[in-house]
């Protein structure tokens, strides 16, 4: 199974600047970050404790159940 992490490097690069991107730029930037994590609940304090932006943490809850099914 892969981790959130990976999961969001699909993001990374875009043309077009989203919220989804700024996320995945900021993971990928934050040598922090729990990158081989499955679990919504470690992920979901640390953004809380290190908000990058913020919708950072909606954008996340929206990509979490997107990243549930797309691991299915």
């Amino acid at each position: 199974m892969r981790s959130f992490y990976q999961y969001m490097m699909r993001y990374r690069g875009a043309q077009k600047i989203t919220n989804e991107n700024r996320l995945a730029e900021w993971m990928f930037h934050d040598h922090d970050f729990p990158k081989h994590s499955n679990s919504y609940d470690e992920i979901s304090r640390y953004l809380e404790w290190n908000i990058p932006f913020t919708e950072a943490v909606q954008v996340f809850d929206q990509l979490w159940d997107e990243y549930q099914e797309d691991v299915k």
